[in-house]
């Protein structure tokens, strides 16, 4: 089956209701780093805002950030990120009447006849049928390895089992990851696997617990450090295989952010979490589709950075794909909760998924 995206159809901009609104107030910001009162927050929905009598889309946005006018556009920025006199969109309305409309509805819905008013099993949980779902992201992803940017984003359960690992490692290798967003745990628990054949100790295969094993993370972490870098461990300990393998063999950009427990870290771990948020958030600029695995707070942040659309170099807008993986139906539901309203969840075994996808491509 092949995948066409949804038509998005813009709003009619010469209703009086847009017509006659009157244009966006804009208020310098008072001091660095914070915004006017009465500030307009953004959503992850497409926004238009009324300047000089056009209406202009802000073409990269995110939630929780305010909206700058510069250089005849629209930016989105976060609130660390203002400059004292930056030129703040203020209001509280979404509805035109204020210069400002927040637009859900643009894209074309799947048509699949009159909900019932009664009906059993419309959540998502472990009893979810999701045959359909994984059918519908094969067609996805064959279609956003030729046309999208395809981000992941991993916990370490991820790096746990020697069948997910090499189920990961194929997509990469395929073309299927176009950059991986993760903790410093997941890093090392594969560099683990692949230096000492084990994570947190146990053998990725058996699961048995070896001798002394508690010591083969922070080993991994002390030899990483040693040579250098993740490249540098990789070619001078013969690693050749991994999750992380695979980006570096391929130039799959990931990049990881730390976090206040972790050991070592690696070297390539940001410290400093701004600056971890914005390297993130430059991948997250490009992504059209995005899919988090075994990882509620990380899931989080990146679904708090993401869209619900993507503005193409042609100008075309799309949307943006975004799954949430766990067996816990509280980290998948608690990701719609922070404002991924458009977040499709799939509640099941992370390896089993990985290992379903990579067959399902054909890898």
């Amino acid at each position: 089956m092949s995948f066409l995206l949804p038509h998005f159809t813009p709003p009619d901009f010469s209703l009086p209701r847009f017509s006659q609104a009157p244009d966006a107030v804009l208020v310098p910001s008072p001091k660095d780093k914070v915004a006017p009162e009465q500030y307009h927050a953004t959503t992850i929905f497409p926004e238009y805002f009324k300047i000089g009598g056009q209406w202009l889309l802000a073409k990269k946005s995110r939630m929780d950030c305010v909206a700058v006018y510069e250089n005849g556009d629209i930016s989105i920025r976060e609130f660390r990120r203002l400059k004292r006199g930056d030129l703040v969109v203020v209001g509280r309305t979404e509805d035109a009447s204020e210069g400002i409309f927040v637009y859900p509805d643009g894209f074309s819905a799947e048509e699949d006849g009159p909900a019932e008013t009664f009906s059993f099993r419309q959540g998502r949980s472990r009893e979810t049928a999701y045959s359909r779902d994984y059918d519908s992201l094969y067609d996805l992803l064959r279609h956003e390895k030729e046309h999208g940017y395809i981000t992941w984003v991993l916990g370490p359960a991820c790096a746990f089992d020697h069948d997910s690992r090499a189920a990961f490692s194929k997509l990469v290798q395929n073309g299927y990851v176009n950059a991986l967003l993760a903790r410093n745990a997941l890093a090392t628990h594969d560099l683990e696997a692949a230096y000492r054949k084990t994570a947190l100790g146990q053998d990725i295969y058996t699961q048995k617990s070896q001798p002394n094993g508690h010591y083969n993370h922070i080993d991994t972490i002390n030899r990483v450090r040693l040579d250098g870098s993740i490249p540098a461990f990789i070619e001078k300990e013969g690693i050749g295989d991994g999750i992380i393998y695979s980006c570096v063999k391929k130039q799959v950009p990931f990049v990881l952010v730390g976090s206040i427990r972790d050991d070592g870290p690696l070297p390539e771990v940001y410290g400093d979490v701004y600056e971890g948020q914005n390297a993130m958030r430059e991948c997250v600029k490009k992504s059209t589709t995005v899919i988090c695995m075994a990882t509620t707070l990380h899931s989080i942040a990146t679904g708090n950075m993401t869209p619900s659309y993507h503005v193409l170099a042609d100008g075309t807008i799309r949307p943006v794909y975004f799954y949430s993986v766990d067996i816990s139906e509280f980290s998948v539901n608690k990701l719609r909760d922070r404002g991924s309203l458009g977040v499709k969840t799939i509640v099941t075994n992370v390896q089993d998924f990985v290992v379903n996808i990579s067959k399902g491509l054909g890898l």
